[in-house]
């Protein structure tokens, strides 16, 4: 892999931080825009084991190429301490969407969902399982894209596995009971903390919580799975199916793949309000719905998508009879 040295960046402020890794926004003195730069913590870098894990991470997202996935752009290494440089979002992470609006409408977390889908999708085709999926690790930007970032602790089926098999590897929160056993996972395992993630969108709460770890373990393994419409009565009942199936105990359970989740929701969509989400996005990336979450702009919970769509039918009608009266 490339190796660049610390010194050819300009480090900005701390944008980010955890046990293995630092991430700062910084600027390449070559030119060119801002990136976020992770850096290995200096405390861990003569541990094989997470230096393995660091370049790990690095490998898998050099093949992870897909607009709604944190783009890669370069690494290095300066003193034993490696580091990598990737796309900076301007934007928000749905972690902070969520503690500032409280919970999305359900065409708000629809339109999330897809894009996350089309991530994960990406990432399993490539035999990679994230294996964290959270809200903190997803980005909403400027231009209303979702991005999917933090593959630090991301299998890759292809490669000769790192060793923690018998380890609980993930988020507490949205870990799958085959995830919490430490047994083998799979890509039904991302499927279930997604299952999570769009409970957590349309409640503001996540499916299970409790004071421990033991007792959300514990729920997560044994606990009946909650409606998401006895919390959100909105939402609709191919959502609310669609989520149980998610969070099913068993893996055999769970839709197939993220596909065929992306397409319940885009099914939904159309059958709610007429709008086709595969032509939305091949249009532009994102959707001024994320965009608005992203700047904070309060969503008219009375407005639907039917009615968001006459809109624009009337105003297209009077934009061709105004044409035709200035002819």
């Amino acid at each position: 892999m490339p190796r660049r040295q610390l010194s050819e960046f300009e480090l900005g402020d701390q944008i980010g931080a955890g046990t293995v890794g630092t991430i700062f926004h910084a600027r390449d003195r070559k030119g060119g825009p801002g990136v976020a730069l992770k850096l290995l913590n200096p405390g861990v870098t003569n541990d094989p084991l997470v230096r393995q894990r660091f370049e790990r991470e690095i490998l898998i997202l050099k093949r992870l190429r897909h607009p709604n996935i944190v783009t890669y752009f370069d690494s290095g290494e300066t003193d034993g301490q490696l580091f990598y440089t990737m796309e900076f979002v301007e934007g928000r992470t749905l972690k902070d969407v969520l503690g500032s609006r409280g919970h999305l409408t359900w065409q708000e977390a629809t339109e999330c969902g897809w894009q996350i889908c089309s991530a994960l999708q990406h990432a399993h085709n490539h035999g990679v399982i994230h294996r964290d999926l959270k809200p903190a690790n997803l980005y909403l930007s400027k231009d209303g894209s979702v991005k999917l970032g933090d593959f630090g602790i991301a299998l890759d089926l292809g490669a000769s596995q790192i060793t923690d098999h018998g380890m609980t590897v993930g988020s507490y929160m949205y870990m799958s009971p085959e995830q919490i056993r430490g047994e083998p996972v799979s890509e039904l395992t991302d499927l279930y903390a997604l299952g999570c993630l769009l409970y957590e969108m349309l409640t503001g709460s996540p499916p299970f919580t409790g004071s421990t770890f033991a007792q959300i373990f514990d729920q997560h393994s044994n606990s009946p799975i909650p409606s998401v419409r006895e919390m959100a009565a909105s939402c609709p009942e191919p959502i609310d199916t669609l989520i149980c199936l998610l969070l099913d105990k068993d893996p055999g359970g769970r839709p197939i793949n993220a596909r065929e989740v992306q397409g319940t929701l885009a099914q939904t969509c159309f059958d709610e309000c007429g709008i086709n989400l595969r032509e939305v996005y091949e249009e532009r990336l994102g959707t001024e719905r994320v965009q608005e979450l992203v700047v904070g702009v309060a969503c008219d919970r009375d407005v639907s998508w039917s009615r968001l769509a006459m809109i624009a039918g009337l105003v297209a009608v009077g934009i061709a009879a105004a044409a035709l009266l200035g002819r």
